[in-house]
């Protein structure tokens, strides 16, 4: 059986200031998502499964079912607010749960090995092969993967950036990733600020933009462990359950790996409204160099 690409777009994009998940970037008014359908097409992924939201659902089946029609199997899941949850959430939460409950909320329809991507971010094709291979060949119950992508290589040019920063061992494999909050270069120099501090980040540090290889055996530990993090968390409206948390649990408990995989790729993506515009030219670039057709559907 073919992989499977799950892809987050249920996210509030409160950075951004508009739906940035169906917003157009391509000539012919593509959106980055499509771009890793495209990819991940050509990489030999079977299915694609969006997690979105049903307040938006209508829009985004209208925007993509008529393009995919026919070039892969679409599937849609919702990530609702009560979903997975036994108790009653505050009356004042308003954002969803996080990255690891958008995977759980797909559990009922993905039996199959599994890579997972956000839906604005831009990975490259080396990243969708490299997936493709992993997932088909390597994964099980007991190896995961992460795609590993180079800090110099997943910057912005107009704010700070949150990255997971991986520590790896001897083996490739992941020991623990460390979320850095405050990311950017100044004069050719990757600088981290903690609170106080300013730290110096090795440019070619492997970090991890939310590319995860997954067995469907992530279902049942992801479960469980959301239970445990909705019964400490019911009433903290912020608490979020994200996907490195359910990593570190697995790593941590018995002889699981996370193999981390890098890629040559180059990421780019819209943190900022000011990045609409260099995104726009790095599509125009590729389609320049023949990666993508100017119309990807026709």
């Amino acid at each position: 059986m073919k992989p499977t690409l799950l892809i987050l777009a249920a996210g509030m994009a409160s950075r951004y200031g508009s739906m940035k998940q169906t917003e157009g970037f391509g000539p012919s008014d593509e959106t980055i998502m499509e771009y890793s359908i495209y990819d991940a097409i050509k990489a030999g992924f079977g299915r694609v499964v969006f997690i979105i939201r049903k307040d938006f659902a209508n829009n985004f089946k209208e925007k993509f079912a008529s393009k995919l029609a026919g070039k892969i199997n679409v599937d849609y899941v919702y990530q609702e607010m009560d979903a997975h949850v036994v108790g009653t959430i505050n009356s004042e939460r308003t954002k969803p749960w996080g990255t690891g409950h958008a995977i759980l909320c797909a559990s009922d329809i993905i039996h199959e090995p599994f890579a997972v991507i956000n839906a604005d971010d831009y990975y490259g094709l080396n990243a969708f092969e490299k997936a493709y291979e992993f997932l088909h060949n390597q994964c099980n119950e007991k190896t995961y993967a992460i795609i590993g992508y180079q800090l110099d290589k997943t910057l912005s040019e107009h704010g700070t950036v949150s990255r997971g920063v991986c520590e790896v061992d001897s083996n490739h494999s992941l020991i623990s990733i460390n979320e850095c909050t405050k990311i950017y270069k100044n004069e050719g120099v990757v600088l981290y600020e903690d609170g106080d501090k300013l730290n110096v980040l090795s440019p070619s540090a492997m970090v991890s933009m939310n590319f995860w290889c997954f067995h469907p055996s992530i279902f049942n530990l992801s479960k469980k462990l959301f239970e445990d993090f909705v019964t400490s968390n019911m009433q903290n409206i912020k608490a979020e359950f994200f996907i490195p948390i359910i990593a570190d649990y697995f790593i941590k408990s018995g002889d699981n790996t996370i193999s981390v995989i890098s890629t040559s790729a180059q990421w780019f993506g819209v943190t900022y409204k000011e990045d609409s515009a260099g995104v726009k030219e790095k599509i125009n670039q590729l389609i320049k160099e023949k990666v993508y057709p100017t119309n990807l559907w026709q």
